[in-house]
């Protein structure tokens, strides 16, 4: 499976590792979290080459996940936030962060509630029930256009 076919897949797993799933567009986002938004301060904290950065930073930005944002004419200097869609992945980071402190060890981010103020380690809860939820705790339906394409994977017609 090529990065193409994750792109053309119908499973949105496959479209998102497709679209954030290099390891130095997740240490950008990481680092947009905590409030970085300048280039020099994204290459300093990631350690990311400057080229590569600058790619990273334009692919997040043409996928609408990071905006650009003038705050100097002269020189011109730019500045990069998260959008909607770029704040719609904090889940992602935050259980990469809760799993690497459990298996990984070490900790690098307290999270603070602004609501209540308690040091929290945020998780999966169920829209409904506000039940914590696990992988057993949920039954995973595949959808018929990507049965389909699972069949045609493994050489199956379809």
């Amino acid at each position: 499976m090529g990065r193409s076919d994750l792109a053309n897949s119908s499973c949105p797993v496959s479209r998102a590792i497709e679209r954030v799933g290099d390891p130095w567009v997740l240490m950008i986002l990481r680092e947009a979290f905590v409030g970085t938004r300048r280039f020099d301060d994204f290459q300093a904290q990631t350690g990311a080459s400057p080229h590569l950065l600058s790619q990273r930073l334009k692919q997040l930005c043409d996928d609408g996940i990071l905006r650009r944002r003038r705050y100097c004419d002269h020189p011109p200097r730019f500045e990069y936030l998260l959008t909607d869609k770029g704040r719609g992945l904090w889940p992602v980071i935050i259980t990469l962060r809760n799993w690497g402190q459990e298996w990984l060890g070490g900790s690098s981010v307290r999270l603070t509630h602004k609501g209540c103020g308690a040091v929290i380690d945020p998780g999966l809860t169920c829209p409904d029930c506000g039940a914590e939820l696990s992988a057993r705790d949920v039954v995973a339906e595949i959808s018929e256009d990507f049965e389909k394409e699972r069949k045609h994977r493994k050489g199956g017609t379809e």
